[in-house]
């Protein structure tokens, strides 16, 4: 999603970008991360266009800013729009991804595909996650040629990254806006307030949408802390894993590991669940016992 289709006439001139995120704090909806970019000769004029920190502006004022740069042919912009299920996946996986990792990756992405193009990046401001001096050494081994400028508030520093915040917020927003739930669940509305854990509306709307079995619908990043507070009273789900697993792990004294759900970590790869699946590693007793093997290829 962006302004990616074309490639801009200034490409090959010496382009500066910065980068923002939206929706990081919140336990509800997507996390956005959005790159703003331009010729390093247009800075100026960048400096006048009223770019500020988006959480500063009203959304009518952001709406308004945003189209205005989506028409401007001096500007590009690209946007990453990470699933609250894929935040809560990374993170509650085995080998776990914390939000910081996802953050600089995000990042990183966005400065890929605009390389990708053909776009002569020479500059790129980001407002920081983490230590801003880890962060820029993190950048600038995958980046050699580019200069890294990481600060704290970069929003409110940089007008090319308080671009980048504008997009990521009206992104964020309109993703909320018009989100679709997957669930059928009967009286489920849409007043969701904010998304952050704070806001009473989405402190109600968390305590109107849980169930006991099923948590919480796709719109709850369920591996935010917060969530463990609604269901005190909630089923406890347990897995049975064989003795023998692909960790060849802690076992109880009945030969089993009883999983939590909230542990249970997301297959890695393909080939490596149909690895653990066909060694017997991890399968359940209902086919081990019958000697059932996953099969991946079917001879005539």
């Amino acid at each position: 999603m962006g302004s990616e289709s074309v490639v801009p006439k200034w490409a090959s001139q010496p382009c500066i970008m910065g980068i923002d995120e939206a929706g990081r704090g919140p336990v509800l909806g997507p996390m956005v991360y959005a790159c703003l970019y331009c010729a390093r000769s247009y800075q100026n004029t960048l400096s006048s266009l009223s770019f500020a920190d988006s959480k500063t502006l009203k959304e009518d004022k952001r709406e308004e800013l945003f189209e205005a740069l989506k028409s401007n042919d001096s500007l590009a912009w690209a946007v990453d729009v990470i699933d609250p299920r894929d935040l809560s996946a990374k993170m509650l996986q085995k080998n776990k991804i914390n939000l910081n990792e996802i953050s600089h990756d995000s990042a990183m992405g966005l400065i890929h595909r605009v390389l990708k193009l053909g776009v002569l990046l020479t500059e790129v401001y980001i407002d920081t996650v983490g230590d801003p001096g880890k962060y820029e050494v993190k950048l600038s081994k995958v980046f050699p040629s580019i200069k890294f400028v990481v600060a704290k508030k970069a929003d409110s520093l940089y007008p090319v990254v308080s671009g980048a915040s504008i997009v990521a917020k009206v992104t964020r927003d309109r993703a909320l806006r018009d989100w679709v739930l997957d669930e059928s669940v009967k009286n489920m509305h849409r007043n969701f307030g904010s998304g952050y854990p704070g806001d009473p509306q989405t402190k109600s709307w968390l305590e109107d949408h849980k169930h006991p079995i099923f948590g919480f619908p796709t719109l709850v990043r369920f591996s935010w802390g917060t969530c463990n507070t609604y269901f005190k009273d909630g089923a406890e789900v347990l897995w049975e894993s064989d003795k023998t697993d692909e960790d060849g792990g802690n076992n109880n004294s009945n030969g089993k590991r009883q999983l939590k759900l909230s542990h249970v970590g997301f297959t890695t790869s393909k080939r490596r669940s149909e690895e653990i699946e066909s060694s017997g590693k991890g399968r359940c007793r209902f086919f081990q016992s019958r000697k059932l093997e996953q099969l991946t290829y079917f001879q005539k």
